[in-house]
């Protein structure tokens, strides 16, 4: 089983997903005009998406490790497919729902179990740099697939879409068919010793500081155009190219942070949430220019991911009899971190705080995470004194 092979199959599938994942924002007018409903209605769409990505994750996890990997993420990969063709031959709204609903049952697993996958391919020292290329899809999908995406479903309809999505599903299970060792048998999961294994402080405090840092990027990546046209005059043209900014920062940060985090997890997630809480809260003091805002995008969008392979890995050191279940849980609690910045950016301009406040907020997020990483930091080398 060749590394290379391995993390290439997994990043596949991680762009497919990512594509699936962020092209419906960009056709939310399209797709609400194609099923007959208001704007807000399709935008249910996310939400449903987003809600199958927390219950799916643990559910999925604990009914294919019983699986070897490679049938677990072929069959994941079968189920991301089955989703979004379903969605492209939707006749209706409702159908359209469920069948987003279906398709990102496979989120959480995947990303949980192809981690798992990635970690045990490479020496312990390179571990964080390997999920780290597994990720890399999903920032990849932010500038190639989406974009792609959106521009196919503006041009030839959001079915077409959907079903390029779909040839993406196709590719990925071929590559894992091809990379992966065939015959591998997995085992049957112990349920409650593994929730035994997550319901730890130390488990709990670690997907707790993933949410607060998924939550101070949501909290400005949900409403970056209202943002950028509010504080800096932005154009659409300027706003779609901030976002390719944002997302080649995203790719950036993403090698960064697993890099750092191989030479230290605590230290990694100490420096990016510290500086990202920096950043963001001294943002809106360069948005008032064009190029002021654009080296402010790419810097943020390049500390807001490079903080994904430390969180990710954090939750996996600390729940190492269930790395597989703990992992998958954390990418569910990164899908909860995207609602709470959300809710907390709306609540920002649905007070009359500002535009200048969203950034700000999000800033006090990832501020919030740091304090939750050094009292993690804290309670462990309390528990080493005592038990020495």
């Amino acid at each position: 089983m060749k590394p290379a092979r391995v993390l290439f199959a997994l990043a596949i599938g991680a762009f497919g997903i990512g594509t699936t994942e962020f092209t419906p924002m960009g056709l939310l007018p399209v797709i609400a005009q194609g099923v007959d409903v208001s704007i807000p209605s399709a935008g249910m769409l996310i939400t449903a998406y987003a809600i199958g990505v927390m219950v799916g994750a643990p559910i999925m996890t604990l009914l294919f490790s019983r699986f070897g990997k490679r049938a677990a993420l072929m069959a994941l990969m079968s189920i991301f497919t089955l989703g979004n063709l379903l969605s492209a031959l939707s006749p209706d709204y409702y159908s359209l729902l469920a069948s987003r609903l279906v398709t990102s049952l496979n989120h959480g697993a995947f990303f949980g179990l192809g981690a798992v996958v990635a970690a045990s391919v490479v020496p312990k020292e390179k571990q964080a740099s390997a999920v780290a290329t597994m990720f890399m899809g999903l920032t990849i999908a932010n500038i190639g697939g989406v974009p792609a995406a959106t521009w196919v479903g503006q041009q030839v309809g959001w079915r077409m879409a959907f079903t390029g999505t779909a040839v993406l599903g196709l590719l990925a299970m071929a590559a894992l068919w091809y990379a992966l060792p065939k015959g591998e048998r997995g085992s049957v999961p112990h349920v409650r010793k593994e929730l035994a294994v997550i319901a730890r402080p130390s488990v709990l405090l670690a997907m707790a500081t993933t949410v607060l840092g998924a939550g101070a990027m949501f909290t400005l990546y949900t409403y970056v155009a209202p943002v950028l046209a509010e504080l800096t005059g932005a154009s659409d043209s300027f706003v779609t190219f901030g976002l390719v900014l944002i997302g080649v920062g995203f790719t950036l940060g993403n090698s960064l942070g697993g890099r750092l985090a191989d030479w230290s997890l605590e230290g990694a997630a100490k420096i990016f949430l510290g500086v990202l809480a920096l950043i963001m809260l001294l943002m809106p003091l360069v948005l008032g220019s064009h190029v002021g805002a654009a080296i402010a995008l790419l810097v943020w969008g390049m500390f807001t991911f490079a903080v994904v392979p430390p969180l990710q890995m954090r939750v996996m050191t600390a729940a190492i009899e269930a790395p597989g279940l703990a992992s998958s849980i954390n990418v569910g609690a990164f899908n909860l971190g995207n609602a709470v910045g959300a809710a907390l950016g709306g609540a920002v301009i649905s007070l009359n705080l500002g535009y200048a406040a969203v950034p700000m907020a999000g800033g006090v997020l990832a501020a919030a995470g740091l304090l939750l990483v050094w009292l993690g930091g804290r309670n462990r080398a309390t528990v080493a004194l005592v038990a020495d």
